[in-house]
């Protein structure tokens, strides 16, 4: 149709041609247009990687909006791997703004956590945890690419993603081994201070 063709300035001048259904239409059209912008502008909403503290994590992170996925990254800027993953991060939230990405130095979050679960990636959606990642084997190692880094996230459900397949699948089985191991001795940490501590699943 003509109309869907033309900008504002050239429906406006272009009205007195158009007759009652014509301007029907062009109102349906508007409407409709107002409704993706509106839309859009929802589903942009985050855009970057947002510090916040422990304080903020019921609000940020458990009470965030119900349609929302949430990835927070407990880091410590003295380890390396944080850093990069705090970097991959700040990527993925500019590629997918209506996911929130966030990031929490870890002892404001969970007091004497220990650095050999660090980094840890947890997927919240609706209040719940649907994903997470935890130590160098768990989020991809030292070499951790960003594009391993989002078919990870896509892989529980947070991001879709255009990759074809996994970046890193030569990789998979020394990681889950990895992990593994790491659980096997978390098992045998009864440390009170770690009750909080995400367990690997």
């Amino acid at each position: 149709k003509l109309y869907e063709r033309m900008n504002l300035e050239e429906l406006e001048e272009a009205e007195d041609d158009f007759d009652e259904a014509d301007r029907k239409a062009i109102e349906m059209y508007r409407q409709q247009r107002l409704q993706e912008w509106k839309c859009l502008q929802r589903r942009q909403k985050y855009g970057e990687l947002t510090e916040i503290c422990g304080e903020q994590y019921v609000k940020e992170v458990t009470n965030a909006p119900k349609d929302v996925w949430v990835i927070i990254h407990l880091y410590r800027a003295s380890i390396p791997l944080c850093l990069l993953v705090n970097d991959h991060l700040s990527l993925l939230a500019r590629k997918f703004p209506e996911v929130k990405f966030l990031k929490a130095i870890v002892n404001s979050c969970i007091q004497n956590y220990h650095d050999r679960y660090l980094p840890t990636i947890l997927v919240y959606k609706t209040g719940e945890i649907k994903g997470r990642f935890i130590g160098a084997a768990g989020c991809g190692g030292i070499y951790l690419k960003v594009e391993e880094l989002e078919w990870k996230l896509a892989e529980v459900g947070a991001v879709e993603t255009d990759l074809e397949e996994n970046p890193s699948k030569d990789t998979v089985n020394m990681t889950t081994l990895s992990a593994r191991s790491i659980s096997a001795h978390e098992d045998t940490d009864t440390k009170s201070s770690d009750v909080m501590k995400p367990r690997i699943t």
